[in-house]
């Protein structure tokens, strides 16, 4: 078996034959139909005025389509205004949608909250009005940094309305992470809680802040030779009750500041490119990367895809996208795109074994979700823990599921349609990007016959390819590097600060194209398929591996229920594949009681050759009880690579559960 080096898959790989076409029933009512992909080549740019015309309110039309003059900032209606906030909220009230349910929120101790649109504008005003109190004013920066909260929805939109630029910050961050983002955004305004809860118990986040913005008792000065922070106040959300440390004059009491605040006001209508937020991709070195969006182009595509790609019925549908909104996909699944749409939607606080293992099945039952959209992590944990947990559910609520956020490995899509979707939903396996936006490439529901594992095809609007070293489309079958080779609605502008890094970082690999480092390969339909980063891809004997396609590999194993793969440095070979294992609990018991450690890691390298060759056999196979993975449940590979390396492991602090790495450490003798 060979492979060129410049291309980041082995070709034979990915041949997936099961394929499941919508239901005649479930076609014939669907929200997209299959003349959209000829519109939207005949004319793209009409295809998305018209989006931008029917899904949008805008206070001053717009005229103008895209202005790509300045490529590769790009402007989207550019002489059109509107206002984020009343597109989410305003207009469905104005509309007679009041009495709507917008959020209805599960708190993980178990309170409820319900606000219907009508609740939301009033709530929402109020907030605006304490922010403008407060001195915030249009252009502003507001950092956010909040739990899974209802106030988490409501700040960001708060800030839209008045026409402040919102950076949420995610609640598992450090003060440090928090500070340098504060920072580089130059935010005024610090939107906190005393804590939140998490696995059960209350979890502190107003020291954070403190600390952050250089302690409690001298909130404005430096921390070490840091300037003075930039922040004049810090306004808190009472969620758990415990105590916290105060700094007079700064500090502001969310309760009191909407107490004060009319629950009239009205929204600053901005212009289309005006920013509506910035946020900073995690996993970074080095000084952060802001990436900031414009409104009119995102909410745009944001609203078209949540429409389209989830089959929303806004009358009776019950949405659930189980992200938290310190990521994009809360940013665009949970705030603005089901918002802008007038869906009813479920927010959730805690995790999902808290305090069982059912709890995401059991909160589906209780509302009556009918659209779910999660992580591979989390259907992969869910594997782990077994079919009989969701089986005491009543499911049958469930209409279309979604999966976002890394490659899904086939099995696991086939899990989450057979065991949560009952072998009757459509999955809508999603890619996309902070950078992007919104959705780019997937199914779409009622046209598409899915596929296992794979994507598939680019949304109507969309332009992206999979190209060679040379910018060349590879063929069918073939793997190469994915780019977008037309400007689309939702992308990113630039890094906040820094347009030549935004030049660098996603336009100098390939002339006049898109590429933010992500792998691909075309099937032999055409069909694409995610195989992780570039820099996820291991260089074996001249070979190029996937991580992504091993992982699937191994959790092709009916002993397997999770897998990470990394690459370290071999003297022969100069990679060589190390991967973590967690079997399925029948299995992890055996290996307990008699031994069988060797034996297991040894029938998996063969399984491994088997489905992929044997260049892809791990050298070393360890299995362990867990993985090291974030609170939004994305695996920390550079953690396993520094276990494989043999280093110093790194900074935890970000990880759900620190002590994962310990475990790991002290568990290595179950690999082989």
């Amino acid at each position: 078996m060979t492979d060129s080096a410049d291309q980041p898959t082995l070709d034979n790989l990915l041949s997936e034959v099961r394929t499941f076409p919508p239901s005649a029933e479930f076609a014939a009512a669907a929200n997209a139909h299959a003349e959209m992909y000829s519109w939207a080549s005949a004319d793209r740019l009409e295809f998305w005025a018209e989006q931008a015309r029917t899904l949008l309110d805008w206070d001053t039309p717009f005229t103008e389509v895209l202005d790509w003059s300045g490529a590769p900032v790009a402007r989207w209606f550019a002489d059109g205004r509107l206002n984020a906030c009343y597109n989410a909220v305003d207009r469905h009230v104005a509309e007679g949608r009041g009495d709507r349910v917008a959020l209805l929120f599960e708190g993980e101790p178990g309170d409820t909250r319900t606000l219907t649109y009508a609740d939301l504008k009033s709530e929402v005003s109020r907030a605006a009005n304490a922010l403008t109190a407060l001195g915030v004013r249009t252009g502003d920066r507001v950092a956010i940094y909040l739990p899974m909260i209802p106030e988490a929805v409501v700040a960001m939109l708060a800030c839209a309305r008045v026409g402040a630029i919102h950076s949420v910050v995610f609640g598992g961050f450090s003060a440090e992470a928090l500070r340098s983002r504060i920072d580089d955004a130059q935010a005024s305004l610090v939107i906190t809680a005393d804590g939140g809860y998490r696995r059960g118990k209350p979890s502190a986040l107003k020291p954070a802040v403190d600390e952050a913005l250089g302690g409690a008792a001298d909130a404005l000065g430096p921390i070490g030779d840091a300037p003075a922070s930039p922040v004049h106040h810090v306004l808190v959300v009472r969620r758990t009750g415990q105590s916290v440390a105060w700094t007079q004059g700064r500090d502001v009491w969310w309760h009191d500041a909407l107490a004060a605040a009319s629950d009239v006001h009205e929204p600053v209508a901005v212009e289309a490119e005006h920013p509506l937020f910035i946020l900073y991709t995690s996993g970074t070195t080095g000084k952060p990367k802001g990436i900031f969006h414009t409104t009119g182009g995102y909410l745009t595509q944001v609203a078209f895809t949540h429409l389209n790609v989830f089959d929303l019925k806004a009358e009776t549908d019950v949405f659930w996208c189980t992200a938290d909104v310190g990521w994009i996909t809360g940013h665009s699944y949970v705030t603005y795109g089901p918002l802008i749409n007038g869906a009813t939607q479920v927010i959730y606080e805690g995790t999902p074994d808290t305090p069982h293992q059912g709890r995401w099945w059991e909160i589906v039952a209780k509302y009556g979700v009918t659209i779910l959209y999660t992580a591979p992590t989390a259907i992969r944990t869910c594997m782990k823990w077994g079919d009989s947990i969701p089986a005491g559910f009543d499911l049958s609520s469930l209409r279309v599921l979604g999966s976002v956020g890394e490659p899904i490995n086939p099995e696991a899509w086939m899990w989450y349609r057979r065991v949560i979707g009952h072998d009757r939903t459509p999955i809508v396996d999603t890619w996309w990007q902070t950078e992007t936006g919104a959705i780019m490439i997937t199914p779409l529901p009622g046209v598409t016959s899915t596929k296992p594992g794979s994507a598939q095809v680019p949304l109507p609007g969309i332009r992206a390819e999979v190209v060679d070293e040379m910018a060349q489309p590879v063929p069918n079958g073939s793997g190469g590097y994915l780019v977008l080779t037309e400007p689309w609605p939702s992308m990113l502008r630039g890094i906040w600060g820094d347009q030549q890094r935004f030049v660098d970082t996603y336009w100098s690999r390939f002339e006049g194209l898109y590429f933010a480092g992500d792998g691909a390969k075309k099937d032999d339909d055409g069909d694409i398929w995610l195989l992780g980063r570039v820099d996820d891809v291991m260089n074996v004997s001249g070979h190029r591996l996937s991580t992504t396609e091993i992982e699937s590999a191994l959790v092709s194993h009916p002993m397997v229920a999770e897998a990470a793969v990394v690459g370290a440095t071999d003297a022969t070979t100069g990679q060589a594949v190390v991967a973590f294992v967690i079997l399925r609990s029948e299995y992890r018991e055996r290996v307990d009681e008699v031994g069988e450690g060797a034996d297991v890691a040894a029938e998996l390298r063969n399984h491994v050759a088997k489905e992929i060759g044997p260049i892809a056999k791990p050298r070393t196979i360890l299995v362990v009880a867990e993985l090291p993975k974030t609170r939004s449940g994305k695996i920390m590979r550079r953690l396993l690579r520094d276990v494989a390396e043999h280093r110093t492991v790194g900074d935890v602090t970000t990880l759900a559960d620190s002590s994962v790495m310990a475990q790991i450490a002290t568990g290595l003798g179950g690999g082989s």
